[in-house]
């Protein structure tokens, strides 16, 4: 059975896009048995470009229902189905985008129309949905609307399936319905597994560990684990007896905890994740008039640097944040290479270091604010983030600018206190990995509470 859709969204920003229309037909592979179509008030406004493409303005869906409204008619009309879309990777992320807003596990299995014609009607001059099926001679109304965009394809997939002669796409049909069949001993193992964040341990029937990751949900990660068909996925599956887990309520101590265990546990199957990524590195020099410059280059371990990331392209969008944020120089920030002033300089965000016009030790202080910030070099400070449970916070300690180690409290004492707080902290190691992973989150998580600590006597 398949569930093939379309979706109208409002635009803007990746995964913050809101539904503002769908149209659902329920195929049996030979005719549609049910149907859902409706607007959708998306709580948020349409973008200009959008309304003009799809003719859905925001006065429109003023008095439509909003998507926990319709959300319980999408499950069952997608219940047991396979969802089929045109560029499904598109409406599938669109549809468990909205789920996840209401807390709700959405899971289908989805097969995509374009690259099925790709595969089964080749040297197209198109594959876009409306140019694809005037070539193929399928009527297309309402053109970016979905239930016009549905309509056409559900004729197209029927083209498909007649043309599918090695029946590939019945064949991935079966194989999807037989992974939601899962062995009782996996259902077994899923049951017991919480609905929480940390770091499960897969044990096989001798009680070694041979695969260790964390998860904000641990249950819902396992239950990929269980259910993917990949090749690793399968061992993992055939190879279980049993799941350990340490529930962390912190996020960032989970990664510090996998990362940790995976050295030291060394699992069969952690393989791609014993070297971690992090090839980029933010370095300073002293240029000749005095002024600090910042500098991302390859991550280099034998030189000092103020902080990693994971690529170039993530260091280049934080280089122009901090720029902005610190009023700080394009020029020496390696992100303006002309002559003259920089670009912020004209639109009045530098301050003139770059043609001298601020003193080096003005703009210095403000590089060193940036530093301090983004290093923990020579630092004392204690990262404290969630704990297990409402009455409990985590900690993470850091001295000298070395990562020490993790523990939880309940009381405030407990941290105000050195000698007690030393005492809760569960060592662990420190080395580039957890310094990048903890530098990374703090980046990330601006609400994170920082307190500093006071140095020793």
């Amino acid at each position: 059975m398949y569930a093939i859709l379309d979706i109208e969204t409002t635009g803007g920003k990746y995964n913050e896009e809101g539904i503002t229309e769908i149209a659902i037909y329920k195929f049996d592979g030979h005719e549609v048995v049910d149907q859902f179509i409706t607007l959708v008030n998306p709580e948020r406004p349409i973008q200009p470009f959008v309304a003009n493409l799809t003719g859905i303005n925001n006065e429109m869906l003023r008095n439509a229902p909003k998507f926990f409204e319709v959300a319980k008619r999408i499950v069952e009309i997608t219940t047991d189905c396979v969802v089929v879309a045109h560029n499904s990777s598109f409406d599938y992320r669109i549809l468990r985008t909205e789920f996840d807003r209401l807390g709700f596990d959405y899971e289908r299995h989805s097969l995509c129309t374009v690259e099925l014609s790709k595969k089964l009607i080749p040297d197209q001059e198109s594959y876009s949905l409306g140019k694809l099926v005037r070539s193929l001679g399928i009527p297309l109304s309402d053109r970016h609307r979905a239930n016009g965009d549905a309509l056409a394809t559900v004729k197209l997939f029927k083209l498909l399936l007649s043309k599918d002669v090695e029946k590939d796409i019945i064949t991935d049909t079966v194989r999807a319905d037989t992974r939601r069949q899962m062995d009782d001993k996996l259902l077994r193992l899923l049951e017991k597994a919480p609905i929480a964040t940390g770091v499960y341990y897969i044990h096989r029937e001798d009680g070694k560990i041979i695969y260790i990751g964390k998860s904000k949900n641990i249950k819902k990660r396992l239950n990929q684990h269980f259910t993917n068909d990949n090749k690793k996925s399968r061992r993992i599956q055939t190879e279980v007896t049993s799941v350990s887990y340490e529930i962390t309520g912190s996020e960032l101590v989970a990664l510090l905890k996998e990362n940790e265990e995976i050295k030291r546990n060394r699992p069969k199957y952690n393989r791609a994740l014993r070297k971690s990524k992090f090839d980029q590195a933010l370095y300073q020099f002293v240029d000749n008039n005095g002024y600090i410059n910042l500098k991302i280059g390859k991550n280099d371990n034998r030189k000092k640097n103020i902080t990693t990331f994971s690529n170039r392209q993530q260091a280049k969008s934080y280089m122009h944040k901090w720029a902005e944020t610190f009023r700080l120089c394009q020029r020496l920030m390696g992100l303006d290479s002309g002559t003259g002033n920089c670009f912020n300089y004209s639109i009045k965000q530098c301050n003139g270091a770059c043609i001298l016009d601020e003193s080096p030790e003005e703009y210095n202080e403000r590089v060193q604010e940036l530093i301090l910030k983004n290093s923990f070099e020579n630092q004392d400070m204690l990262i404290i983030d969630r704990g297990r449970n409402i009455d409990e916070q985590s900690a993470i300690l850091i001295e000298e600018g070395k990562f020490i180690g993790v523990g939880h409290f309940t009381l405030n004492h407990q941290i105000n206190n050195i000698e007690i707080l030393r005492s809760i902290i569960t060592p662990m190691s420190h080395n580039r990995d957890a310094k990048h992973i903890i530098q990374s989150y703090v980046r990330q998580n601006k609400k994170l509470k920082i307190t500093k600590l006071p140095k020793n006597d």
